[in-house]
């Protein structure tokens, strides 16, 4: 089976420090593949250089088959690949609805929406309030309200919605449950599991070693700014996978040829 996600041999500088060193990387279509690291490792470099977020200095990467290169986040994101970074991507000043359609903005039908270039606020809000609520973050009331009001955690949850809304292809999620609470973060892994039910593979990069086991058809061991060894949870315990990613312990040949 060939990955409907793949690169080989990416680099990226930045000065003098090199953030990826020759990186590999594979998603099989229909799974979830977990990345794990230790702070600094180059795992969220290794996922913008995925998503169009940084340009790689060398390396080549493959969406379906066919070799690409995404100038920008909004390319990959036509494309089908969706991102939810860290920093999460949102405008705390425009409203939820605002921000689930940020960039794709529904727009009236007829002369309205061509030519005045109406928004239909109706439909970004039913729209909004469904999606919210498949994750079981409708705790919020108004779904006008400025994203500058909600909490982390709500935010978080929002960034995710938006992401699982949109994502055709590849969905990519980084340290999606840090800042949520025992509850929301739980819906978090019920919607993973249930995107990835629908045929759409899943990047998750987590430090939650308990979460990344329960979910993960694979794990993606990045040391050092390049891809050590890929494991199957099934295999190892979470004290061997942090034991490869901190250099504690060498990972198996088996392992390092995945």
């Amino acid at each position: 089976m060939e990955p409907i996600l793949k690169a080989r041999g990416l680099v990226k500088r930045f000065g003098r420090v090199t953030a990826l060193n020759r990186c590999d990387f594979d998603l099989y279509p229909g799974e979830i593949l977990a990345v794990i690291g230790d702070n600094g490792a180059g795992k969220s470099v290794m996922i913008k250089s995925l998503s169009g977020a940084v340009q790689p200095d060398e390396g080549e990467v493959w969406l379906d088959g066919k070799p690409t290169r995404f100038a920008s986040p909004i390319e990959a994101r036509g494309a089908g690949i969706e991102t939810v970074y860290q920093t999460l991507a949102m405008s705390p000043a425009l409203s939820i609805a605002d921000n689930m359609f940020m960039g794709r903005e529904i727009r009236q039908p007829g002369v309205m929406g061509k030519w005045l270039r109406r928004l239909d606020k109706q439909a970004m809000e039913k729209f909004s309030r469904e999606k919210l609520s498949e994750l079981g973050l409708m705790t919020i009331q108004n779904i006008n309200q400025a994203v500058e009001t909600l909490s982390g955690g709500q935010r978080q949850g929002i960034a995710v919605a938006r992401a699982a809304a949109f994502g055709s292809k590849v969905i990519i999620l980084d340290e999606p449950t840090a800042a949520l609470g025992v509850k929301e973060g739980r819906r978090v892994l019920e919607l993973i599991l249930d995107v990835r039910s629908r045929g759409i593979p899943i990047i998750l990069i987590s430090h939650n070693m308990p979460h990344v086991f329960e979910v993960a058809d694979r794990i993606h061991v990045h040391r050092l700014g390049q891809r050590l060894c890929v494991i199957n949870p099934k295999d190892y315990t979470m004290s061997d996978a942090v034991a490869f990613m901190t250099g504690a312990k060498e990972p198996p040949e088996a392992a390092i040829a995945a």
